[in-house]
């Protein structure tokens, strides 16, 4: 069957791409969660005034996400952690304590945008990224000291 994307999809191609793909794929999983249109001439129309929606909202949602990483990259969070012997921790800083100190900051930002490559275990200064737009990456500064 053939569809045509209405989202950028990771794996099949970007908004407004034919792909084929197996009939059960579409049915079952494009069609209802709206990622994609069947084939025809009319969807094709539809299809072109959404691009242009898309296009206006994703501009938007630039512009938001440059703001917010200029304002974030000037911050800087302070997480106290309880310490054991050797200034190492007792658990770890995750993704989840700095989404919430940044949102006592006044930064709303998802968790999972946060990208850790793995907890942070010792105290210290980090830089830890924060992806707020597929283009856009800022970087918060992180304090972890002792309790």
């Amino acid at each position: 069957m053939k569809v045509i994307l209405r989202k950028d999809y990771e794996t099949l191609g970007k908004i407004g791409d034919v792909v084929a793909v197996k009939d059960g794929y579409a049915r079952n999983y494009l069609l209802p969660r709206q990622i994609a249109y069947r084939a025809t001439t009319s969807s094709l129309r539809a299809l072109e005034e959404e691009k242009k929606q898309h296009e206006r909202q994703d501009q938007k949602q630039l512009k938001d996400a440059e703001k917010v990483g200029s304002e974030l990259e000037k911050i800087s969070i302070t997480i106290a952690m309880k310490v054991g012997e050797d200034d190492k921790l007792f658990g770890s800083v995750t993704s989840q304590m700095i989404a919430d100190a940044l949102k006592e900051k006044g930064f709303t930002v998802d968790k999972r945008t946060i990208e850790l490559e793995e907890p942070i275990k010792t105290l210290g200064i980090f830089e830890v990224p924060v992806k707020l737009h597929t283009k856009i990456s800022a970087k918060a500064k992180v304090w972890v000291v002792r309790e």
